[in-house]
């Protein structure tokens, strides 16, 4: 008699233990669940956004591209793979290519370059540091047109800042000189912005290891190839990425500036798109462009990003 009372006690134990764990998975899903749609609810707003104004006008222009959708046909007609092979015969797209691809190997780099000095110097100085900080941030918060129109006026001949030390010079007037012009304008304009994000890196960095390398005799030269720029890996992926977007996005500076020209000598990829799309009101070729330079960007951003990631120390 006094077996079977034990069992029935451990048999209700078992079972209340039970109900208890059960219970709290219950608690457990729900809160769990409660936290997703919360999260949910947060993102949704910009994934509409980003849904509408990106990644619809992406799919639609991809669905464009195969057509012909111009003023000699009143209802666009279908053409399959024929907008790509034209532009293998565009030899104004092969030169607007050529300069988007100088631009990018021009000033991503010495961008990247100056903003890493920058970063340093105005992480390390004594005196006036907030000074020195807007000073080099100052023609990243200019808008684009304002740039345009300062360094339209120092490229001007006679008037502007280089003519009067020689007239005869003119920038942006020489087909050979036209696209250096522009590439000075953008690393100057660019280089403050990408030091905000290196002068972020530079204080995330544990100043413990510099005094350790400092305490072992390292040189300045040794402890920035050792610690620094390995530390801003990570800053320098996120950079890169950022910078290249830059360099295929000109539009305002062009306009302002040169308009493509002279003789298509600083035209870029999306300013031509432009041209065809607004100009021409070729719309099916100015989507084809537009896959091909969105496909291009998203191609040479993973290739990028996953052969440096896996190699990044993140601390």
């Amino acid at each position: 008699m006094k077996s079977d009372i034990i069992h029935i006690l451990q048999t209700q134990l078992k079972i209340r233990s039970h109900q208890s764990w059960v219970d709290r998975m219950d608690r457990h899903k729900k809160k769990k669940l409660k936290t997703s749609l919360l999260a949910w609810g947060l993102i949704l707003p910009g994934f509409i956004f980003l849904a509408l104004f990106t990644i619809y006008p992406i799919v639609k222009s991809l669905y464009l591209s195969f057509f012909r959708i111009d003023l000699s046909v009143s209802t666009p007609e279908f053409v399959g793979l024929k907008n790509y092979a034209d532009l293998l015969k565009d030899s104004v797209f092969k030169q607007a290519f050529i300069n988007n691809l100088l631009v990018a190997v021009c000033t991503i780099p010495t961008s990247i370059a100056l903003a890493v000095a920058m970063a340093i110097f105005a992480n390390k100085v004594k005196f006036a540091k907030s000074f020195v900080r807007v000073a080099y941030f100052y023609p990243t918060i200019l808008p684009m047109v304002a740039v345009a129109n300062i360094w339209l006026f120092i490229y001007t001949p006679i008037y502007g800042i280089i003519g009067y030390f020689n007239p005869n010079l003119r920038i942006l007037g020489n087909p050979d000189t036209a696209i250096w012009g522009i590439i000075i304008m953008l690393i100057w304009k660019q280089a403050g912005y990408v030091m905000v994000f290196y002068l972020s890196g530079l204080q995330g960095i544990s100043q413990e290891l510099y005094e350790a390398a400092e305490l072992d005799g390292a040189k300045a030269i040794t402890i920035f190839r050792k610690i620094t720029w390995p530390l801003l890996k990570p800053t320098t992926i996120y950079v890169a990425i950022i910078s290249l977007t830059n360099a295929y996005k000109l539009v305002d500076h062009l306009y302002i500036m040169t308009k493509g020209g002279p003789g298509n000598a600083t035209n870029m990829l999306l300013f031509y798109i432009y041209q065809v799309g607004f100009d021409f009101w070729d719309t099916g070729k100015a989507d084809t462009m537009t896959v091909v330079l969105v496909g291009m960007l998203l191609l040479v951003t993973a290739i990028w990003f996953f052969s440096q990631d896996k190699r990044t120390f993140y601390g």
